[in-house]
């Protein structure tokens, strides 16, 4: 019986450190998987944890991005709050984020934003043209004038200033790039895949929801 309960035993412990040994791995490693932002930015969105995206239209890995991002965004926790914002690293690119806040300002951006990523890098439309995109805008049924009106109001130019400090201040080199809560930053490249990147943001929501001192 001694021996019994001797094997037994050892059984167990080999047991757990195989089964701590896997949850370790699969736990993102600081500096692999993500990166901890030496100087944290203030958050927008107050008691929820803030997750964001900096992307561009114009940013084929972030249309590659866009089917995976859209539904899991749509199902984060409620005490997490996903932002987007766009990146100027290209002229064109201006007009991008210009057509991004327009889209959010009339409150279609969910429903148009693949339409928008499919018009740039399947269907070759020249949509950062003002006229192709108000052309483009129509074509879905959205009134011209009015998105017109949008797109040069003073309201989605400052949107887009706004944008350009809050990539300057997270120092955003490449696109696309996750943050969360102001503090921790990841992306595709580091950890091999679109899902893979996004089962890391999550475990930093657990981490940026630990550090708070939330459940």
């Amino acid at each position: 019986m001694p021996r019994t309960i001797q094997s037994l035993s050892r059984l167990l412990t080999v047991l757990l450190a195989l089964v701590t040994g896997f949850a370790n791995a699969q736990e993102p490693q600081e500096g692999r998987h993500y990166q901890r932002i030496k100087n944290a930015q203030p958050v927008e969105t107050g008691k929820k944890i803030e997750v964001i995206e900096f992307f561009s239209y114009g940013c084929p890995h972030c249309a590659s991005l866009e089917p995976f991002i859209s539904p899991w965004s749509k199902k984060l926790p409620a005490d997490v709050q996903f932002r987007r914002v766009p990146v100027l690293f290209q002229t064109p690119w201006i007009n991008l984020a210009k057509i991004y806040f327009t889209l959010e300002t009339l409150g279609v951006e969910e429903r148009y934003s693949q339409a928008v990523f499919d018009a740039l890098h399947r269907e070759r439309v020249a949509i950062h043209q003002e006229p192709a995109f108000l052309d483009w805008a129509a074509k879905k049924g959205l009134d011209r004038e009015k998105v017109a009106g949008v797109f040069a109001s003073f309201s989605v130019n400052s949107s887009v200033s706004r944008a350009r400090a809050q990539g300057a201040a997270y120092r955003v080199q490449g696109v696309p790039m996750i943050i969360v809560d102001g503090k921790f930053m990841t992306d595709v490249e580091m950890n091999g895949g679109n899902e893979q990147m996004l089962r890391v943001v999550e475990q930093l929501i657990t981490k940026a929801r630990a550090e708070r001192g939330t459940r």
